[in-house]
């Protein structure tokens, strides 16, 4: 148990550590060339100095055999990941501009089947591992055949939201392993995309190259400047509201996800009283932060049919949702037990090289088959995406494309609209384990496979489509 005062003092010694780790950030030229963020650096510091390796070095009798943090420090540490994911979430869509699905799906169709195939394609090769090779030879939980979505995909703030889930099912070592499985992906995603850029400059891949360098950007995607209506009006209200902006901003935040909690415990009680009663349970396992990227939604589209969008600022709603993904990625890795990576070793060697070697491929060989135009622009940021982070897909795509003339920038942002409600953190990214575990890896396999042909029979369909009326 820990009171308020332990948590205060754990949030001061995470800030410390993110400090420290900025500055090794700029001291270490390989960690600011591989785009390595500073709170990764902060949480494999944490994970040192802890009782897993400072601790295990020492030995039980030294007066650091628990590393140099206490065990409450540790214990709110262990808490956060699962509570501070839930303000990510919900902030993803205040502040948007949620155009017509009809806008959405006109501009983004390529990039949705592309990135849904990456993420449908991942449960497929993780529970085929486990069918095959992982719970045969191993004995692996076959709830193991998720990890590799709910880590490349999701990334870490994903898998630390899904860590109560697994251990409610009775896998708590799916909690350690995808936050393994996330922290490889993001770094070979950085490294792989990086790699693949520059093949692709060299061997004339990049559509932009033999764009006419006098042309103006063709990017589509519109500066985000807001009129000198709403700035007045903003701030004559929040003027006599009496409120910091922040804190208000905040509280957006809080009733997205307080719409979130009642969404949730609304479907829970309707389990309850249906397919429940006949021993299936699903909603019970499912986390509240995609319940919350939902909420988020109502919100924005209720502030909107009120006129009043313009109380939420979307720089403030970033801010706020940077800081609490730092404090996941921070605790998540600094609480993984390095005993049950270990102890998984192989299966989590199997699975890293699998993800990574699956995305490669399907960037490679159906980005050119799904994607009609500027398909390594368009294509490497998803695929960076599918193995890390939402940023580590822009940060390639800035690569390839820095000044956006390709318009992937906007294809990529409106395929967020209909591709994280789903998966990559959404519904059935925090319903699979549980799937798995009621139906079995053979049913959820059948599942995912047909998804991942439907969503490939409409990406061939789609892009001959598009390439006949081009």
């Amino acid at each position: 148990m820990f009171n308020l005062k332990d948590a205060f003092f754990a949030f001061i010694i995470l800030g410390i550590l993110i400090l420290i780790a900025r500055v090794i950030r700029q001291k270490i030229q390989w960690l600011r060339s591989l785009y390595i963020p500073s709170s990764i650096v902060a949480g494999v510091l944490a994970l040192l100095l802890g009782p897993g390796v400072l601790g295990a070095i020492a030995g039980p009798n030294s007066s650091v055999a628990n590393g140099l943090f206490s065990e409450t420090i540790r214990t709110v540490w262990s808490q956060s990941p699962g509570i501070f994911i839930n303000i990510v979430f919900a902030a993803i869509f205040l502040g948007e501009t949620i155009p017509s699905p009809r806008e959405i799906w006109r501009k983004a169709a390529p990039q949705v089947a592309f990135g849904q195939t990456l993420a449908w394609g991942q449960y497929v090769v993780g529970l085929l591992l486990v069918l095959l090779v992982l719970t045969p030879l191993f004995g692996i939980d076959p709830m193991a055949g998720a990890l590799i979505e709910v880590a490349f995909e999701g990334g870490h703030g994903t898998a630390a939201g899904m860590a109560e889930t697994f251990v409610q099912l009775g896998f708590p070592e799916g909690a350690d392993l995808s936050l393994g499985l996330a922290t490889v992906g993001i770094v070979s995603g950085i490294v792989a995309g990086t790699a693949l850029a520059n093949w692709g400059r060299r061997n004339g891949k990049l559509q932009i190259d033999k764009i006419d360098p006098n042309q103006p950007d063709q990017s589509t995607i519109k500066e985000d400047r807001e009129s000198r209506e709403i700035q007045v009006a903003r701030a004559n209200l929040l003027q006599d509201l009496l409120i910091d902006p922040l804190t208000l901003n905040l509280g957006f935040v809080a009733l997205a996800l307080l719409i979130g909690w009642l969404i949730l415990q609304g479907l829970v009680a309707v389990e309850n009283l249906t397919w429940a009663t006949q021993g299936f349970k699903l909603m019970a396992y499912v986390p509240l932060f995609p319940m919350a990227l939902i909420g988020g939604l109502i919100v924005q589209l209720i502030l909107e049919r009120l006129g009043l969008s313009f109380l939420i600022i979307r720089p403030l709603i970033a801010n706020i949702a940077g800081v609490a993904l730092d404090i996941v990625i921070v605790t998540a890795i600094a609480t993984i037990s390095l005993k049950v990576l270990g102890s998984n070793i192989w299966p989590f060697i199997i699975l890293s090289i699998a993800g990574i070697v699956w995305n490669v491929w399907v960037f490679l060989f159906l980005g050119p088959r799904l994607l009609p135009s500027f398909w390594f622009e368009r294509g490497i940021g998803d695929m960076g995406q599918s193995m890390g982070v939402t940023a580590t897909g822009i940060v390639l795509m800035r690569m390839v494309d820095p000044q956006n003339k390709s318009g992937a920038f906007e294809s990529f942002a409106y395929k967020q609209l209909l591709f994280e409600p789903i998966v990559g953190g959404g519904l059935f990214t925090a319903a699979a384990p549980a799937l798995i575990n009621q139906f079995g890896p053979i049913a959820v396999l059948g599942l995912t496979g047909l998804i991942l042909i439907a969503w490939l029979a409409f990406g061939f369909w789609n892009f001959k489509q598009t390439i006949r009326n081009s």
